[in-house]
């Protein structure tokens, strides 16, 4: 079955495949390093990087680009407020939205570009814009003007043409249903940070900086532009009117957007209490491979509705999925026997693609896991689970994690390695077979104290992380 995609520009689903070569040219709209990365922004960049691994699962390579915006109104007033410059500021948030990655085992992209970095290449476009007609000076500051652009609106999908000639905005941000004039390029102002540009002084607006970095990397046209859904209008409205006035060119093929995360059926805030950050959630002492899954067990265009008690239920799943992995690794199985449970771990792990292909459904894809699991552990109580059906079970998981990565547990630091576990329940059996139970009993407490727990059965001791 071939790869799908919901188009937000066309708003149909569609059959996706690269418009040149096999190479998926993708540019996903990164942070605004202000402040340490919410639970809401996680979300997105989950699916950032489920969209990555099922990509390239599905055979295609990457060039994937995401900026990290570390100049904009936001940041600027909260450097002035603490009298630092732009890069001292914004320097401990982009490390700490990194190490928050990392964290949630978010694979990279191919190139992180950063704004301050590609000033110059903004006020070249920005005349080149001028060149042709599309733009406007006034009190330093310059404007696109979206009168110029006759298809502003169609990525949002709603109709401006009753616009008023000559309004703007000169803020990053504005409400969503209000289309104005929006700034390229803003006029220095008193104590501000400002760069000395062909077009004069100044600094770039938050819309231009996307365009830019984007067809630099990635040319003119890209397969994928990817992002939040309150990043629809202005922001990707706004990319799409700059870029094709540059270009001439479709800006982007396919526009994917993620939808809201809700925090206990609410929006977040933090007058309501509910704002977090993967930092707050993992210092209450859940494991971000909990978080990980939370965030990619709803499909992306769904709204996410973030709780504690789901958490607790994600890390149960989780828990479940790893007991079974173990039991298949070191169950003793009957010997080959009755086909059905490889022919339906291999059915499963169809239905496992299929669901991803269609528009990175991972709900169901969940469910064909889950539901496998669950007739294969019944078998095996029943001593009807056979040693053929272990290999297609291992590479459903297998493929399971190449996309959710989440049975391997997260080591905190000094955490013991497999190795030396391996090495003290080897020691332990020899222990008990010489009788010596208190060594035995002092080797099963060392494991506990380091978070890792003994299972005795009858095919020899098992273990596994807490």
């Amino acid at each position: 079955m071939a790869l799908r995609f919901f188009n937000t520009l066309t708003q149909r689903v569609e059959e996706f495949s690269p418009v040149r070569d096999n190479t998926v040219r993708m540019y996903t709209c990164g942070p605004t390093v202000y402040s340490y990365a919410h639970i809401g922004n996680f979300r997105a960049f989950t699916f950032y990087d489920l969209l990555r691994r099922w990509l390239r699962a599905r055979g295609f390579t990457l060039e994937h680009v995401m900026n990290i915006t570390d100049v904009e109104d936001k940041i600027i007033r909260g450097a002035m407020a603490e009298g630092k410059t732009l890069d001292q500021y914004t320097a401990g948030y982009t490390q700490a939205f990194l190490d928050d990655c990392a964290v949630l085992r978010l694979e990279p992209p191919e190139r992180l570009v950063r704004a301050t970095e590609h000033i110059q290449e903004m006020a070249r476009s920005i005349r080149e814009l001028g060149e042709k007609g599309y733009t406007y000076r006034s009190e330093g500051s310059v404007y696109y003007r979206i009168a110029r652009f006759p298809e502003y609106g169609k990525l949002s999908h709603k109709n401006f043409s009753g616009i008023l000639a000559g309004a703007r905005v000169d803020v990053d941000e504005y409400d969503k249903d209000d289309a104005r004039d929006f700034v390229l390029w803003k006029a220095p102002k008193n104590g501000e940070p400002f760069w000395e540009t062909e077009i004069g002084p100044g600094r770039p607006g938050w819309h231009i900086e996307c365009s830019v970095m984007a067809i630099q990397y990635l040319g003119q046209t890209l397969d994928i532009h990817a992002g939040g859904i309150d990043l629809t209008f202005p922001h990707h409205e706004n990319e799409i009117a700059q870029a094709e006035a540059l270009t001439g060119q479709p800006f982007a093929r396919f526009w994917l957007h993620t939808e809201f995360l809700l925090v206990e059926g609410q929006k977040m805030s933090k007058s309501l209490g509910n704002f977090h950050t993967l930092r707050d959630i993992l210092g209450r002492g859940y494991q971000p491979e909990a978080v990980r899954y939370l965030l990619a067990s709803v499909p992306y265009r769904k709204q996410l509705n973030f709780t504690f008690d789901g958490l607790k239920s994600a890390a149960a799943a989780i828990e479940r999925l790893r007991s079974f992995k173990l039991r298949l690794e070191t169950a003793r199985m009957p010997a080959p026997g009755d086909p059905s449970m490889a022919a339906r771990a291999r059915q499963a792990l169809a239905v496992f693609e299929s669901a991803l292909d269609d528009d990175l459904n991972t709900a169901e894809a969940l469910a064909a896991v889950f539901e496998f699991v669950r007739e294969a552990n019944t078998r095996m109580d029943a001593g009807e689970f056979p040693s053929s059906a272990v290999p297609p079970s291992l590479a459903l998981l297998d493929r399971f994690d190449s996309v959710f990565d989440v049975l391997r547990p997260a080591l905190s630091q000094g955490a013991i390695g497999d190795a030396e576990i391996q090495a003290l329940v080897a020691e332990r059996a020899q222990a008990k077979k010489a009788r010596d139970f208190a060594r035995a009993d002092q080797i099963r407490q060392q494991l506990l104290d380091q978070g890792v727990v003994l299972e005795d059965t009858k095919d020899g001791a098992r273990w596994k992380r807490k």
